[in-house]
């Protein structure tokens, strides 16, 4: 059994909501439920990201410097 690409892109969005509010990652990997499909697991749930404009515009100025 082996990950499909929806389901690795599920993992890569709950890292970075992770790392953007510095919040613990395994409740959301524990919340994830899973389903078998031809092309592997797939998250029927996956997270989304929420960003504030406040925070990508602070994230925006800290890089350019």
């Amino acid at each position: 059994m082996q990950l499909s690409n929806q389901a690795i892109g599920a993992i890569m969005m709950a890292l970075q909501e992770s790392l953007m509010h510095q919040s613990d990652i395994v409740p959301v990997f524990q919340g994830f439920d899973l389903e078998d499909s031809n092309e592997g697991l797939v998250v029927t749930n996956p997270p989304t990201v929420h960003v504030d404009s406040e925070e990508s515009c602070e994230s925006a100025e800290a890089t350019s410097k």
